[in-house]
């Protein structure tokens, strides 16, 4: 083969220009130039750009996140030794301003009782002097109504005291969940004293038995560490009644062996109480009654709070059992459900108590429908169901827990303060007018707010003025362009009858029997009558006092504005109702959960049963409804602490001397 025609197949990078002053390459100096410069070294070029995108890069990246971990973890550590450092540090506080009447308070008032006009912390400093000449604000309790309203006061605007018998507020939705260690129980309060910084407010440990509306007073009973009890007074302005309910007994004998749901201390005995059950069972000794009366768990009452209960002590039998006790008590096990009504959560949609049901049918829970407790004995619980003819049935079950979840009654101080006031009928609940002030009390110094008050829907009461301020021709009668007029009245003052005021012309027209184009006062009676027996009550739940709360805590600081305004001006302060909208409730739905799901129930007709969406939709309402953002980190943690290591199981005893009071050098432990 000729050296041209090996140069004319030779890639054109082995082929040497050719000068004039060159010599044509030889046959042999090409070929050693083909093999250093072909094939070859485009590989390992290639492997070069490999290994730089699949090893070199990677690595640093990883490098880059590694080192951004740990500057990360060194920038929090040091963040908190200098947090330590600027926390834990001795104070030396000398010469301390203090008001004389804070230290030795007057005595006064209908029981000649101390009154606490001062208190200590009033002279501190210029602020709090500013604040302790400002009109004083009592709240009476630390639910839900009395910290919303708590919440939605402005600083500055009032001397705020709050009373209540426990130094913290509780998120009582999630009771059940703490009740069988889903949640801690820590992880649900907030002490009362850390939601009153804000504004520079008051705590007082005690319970609140009276208030004297002629003098402005209120009468506190706060326990003393011996277990005596001081009675002192606490004066004010205006007054929030926030004391909540009691749990209605209904008349059934043998309650005192029941359980409630409503405190810490009712969780942390019920826990106890389940725990003591299963380890009993678990015994060797246990008979094998002995150990299903031990695992029949019994809830009576079927709305939230008792369906909630049954479901989490379902979900903790069921999960906890066959990890880490005998399977057997997984076989014997029974939860059991007692409603009066014809159905469980009776209060929200069809559909979702028909969910319900059939979810706690599969999952081997009883449901009782329309069976009534008759008592309740220590190891067991009778019930009546009606046969077929209608005639009562007496049954039993053994129970080694009963939880009485079922109605509401009247708190002492509402019902005191109702058997004082007139326009008080009602059986379960202070009477409140549109704007919350209580009826009968002094207009504009006393207030109520949640299950401790009930929106008044009379319309009979206001029947006479509304008449007086419609009847333009002051003939006695109202004709249709006075009934538009009245109407607007009724709606503005009773928001609760807004549905019912909607076709005017209709309900005229039905109400105007004699068919003279006027109502007289007869045929307005029977209008006022008949709405008002339509008319729904508000329910007793923690979403209408929250609302209710939040109202009264911005028209509050509204009223201390205008006030300001007014004395300005040297004019009387006008009632509430003169520059305030009343309160008006927006129902933001019902949910409940399940057994690792939840039911939602919107408002127009929508509603979500089951499935991971509905259970995560229900943690996030309630985690967005805690009261700071210490209790939503806890609330937090204890969600991914049961998702990754269960339920806690821990059983502590009780150290007691007082139940069984022991010899001297001897301790007993209290188990049960």
């Amino acid at each position: 083969m000729s050296s041209s025609l090996l140069l004319r197949r030779l890639p054109p990078r082995a082929r040497l220009p050719l000068t004039p002053t060159t010599r044509p390459p030889t046959l042999s100096h090409t070929l050693r130039r083909y093999a250093s410069t072909g094939p070859g070294e485009s590989v390992d070029k290639q492997g070069k750009e490999g290994f730089k995108k699949w090893v070199v890069t990677p690595a640093k990246y990883a490098a880059f996140g590694a080192g951004s971990i740990v500057f990360g973890l060194t920038a929090f550590v040091g963040i908190l030794f200098i947090h330590d450092a600027m926390t834990y540090k001795s104070q030396h506080i000398d010469r301390v301003p203090v008001s004389p009447l804070a230290l030795n308070p007057e005595r006064g008032g209908p029981k000649n009782l101390p009154v606490a006009q001062e208190f200590m912390e009033d002279q501190e400093d210029e602020d709090a002097r500013k604040i302790a000449d400002k009109p004083r604000l009592v709240i009476i309790g630390g639910g839900w109504g009395a910290v919303a309203t708590l919440q939605h006061v402005n600083y500055g605007d009032y001397k705020v005291t709050l009373i209540s018998p426990q130094n913290h507020t509780l998120f009582t939705p999630l009771l059940p969940s703490a009740a069988v260690g889903t949640v801690e129980i820590r992880s649900l309060v907030e002490p009362l004293r850390k939601l009153l910084a804000r504004v520079r407010g008051h705590f007082v440990l005690g319970e609140a038995v009276d208030v004297d509306m002629a003098q402005r007073l209120v009468e506190v009973k706060s326990p003393l560490p011996d277990g005596k009890f001081e009675h002192f007074y606490i004066p004010y302005d205006k007054v929030v009644i926030a004391v909540g309910s009691n749990t209605s007994t209904h008349g059934v004998p043998g309650l005192e062996h029941c359980f409630q749901l409503k405190t810490v201390g009712d969780v942390q005995r019920i826990r106890k109480r389940i725990m003591c059950n299963l380890e009993a069972a678990a015994l060797p000794t246990t008979s094998e009654d002995e150990r299903r009366r031990l695992l029949s768990y019994v809830v009576c009452g079927g709305g939230p709070t008792g369906v909630e209960m049954a479901s989490e002590i379902y979900d903790l039998l069921n999960e906890e059992i066959l990890r880490y006790f005998p399977k057997l008590l997984r076989t014997e096990i029974g939860v059991h459900i007692i409603q009066s009504r014809d159905h469980i959560l009776n209060t929200y949609a069809e559909q979702i108590s028909e969910y319900a049901e059939k979810k706690f049918a599969r999952e081997d829970i009883d449901v009782l429908l329309n069976a009534r407790v008759a008592r309740v004995e220590p190891d067991r619980i009778f019930y009546t169901v009606k046969d077929g003819e209608g005639k009562k049935i007496e049954r039993e079950l053994p129970a080694g827990f009963v939880l009485w979840s079922t109605g509401i009654a009247m708190n002492p101080l509402a019902r005191k303060i109702c058997e004082r006031l007139p326009n008080q009928f009602h059986s379960k609940a202070i009477v409140v007018d549109s704007h919350l002030r209580v009826k009968g009390a002094p207009l504009g110094t006393v207030y109520a707010v949640g299950d401790d008050a009930t929106i008044d829907t009379n319309l009979l009461d206001d029947l006479l003025d509304l008449v007086e301020e419609c009847d333009t021709n002051n003939d006695g009668r109202i004709d249709m362009e006075e009934f538009e007029l009245m109407s607007k009245k009724i709606r503005r003052r009773y928001p609760l009858a807004v549905q019912h005021f909607e076709q005017i012309k209709d309900i005229f027209k039905q109400y105007d029997t004699d068919k003279d184009n006027v109502l007289n006062l007869n045929e307005l009676a029977r209008l006022f009558q008949e709405i008002s027996g339509k008319i729904t009550a508000l329910p007793a739940t923690a979403q209408v006092a929250s609302q209710e709360g939040k109202y009264l805590g911005k028209k509050l600081s509204t009223l201390a504005k205008q006030r300001t305004t007014f004395e300005q001006n040297n004019v009387d302060v006008p009632d509430d109702d003169m520059y305030y909208k009343p309160f008006t409730y927006q129902h933001l739905g019902s949910l409940a959960y399940i057994g690792n799901s939840a039911v939602l129930d919107f408002p127009g007709g929508y509603s979500l049963a089951g499935g991971l969406i509905s259970l995560y939709l229900w943690r996030s309402v309630y985690w967005s409804e805690q009261v700071s953002m210490r209790t939503r980190a806890l609330l937090m943690i204890d969600w991914i602490k049961r998702g990754i290591w269960g339920r806690d199981l821990s059983k502590f005893p009780v150290l007691s001397s007082e139940d069984n009071p022991a010899k001297p050098g001897q301790r007993v432990i209290k188990y049960w």
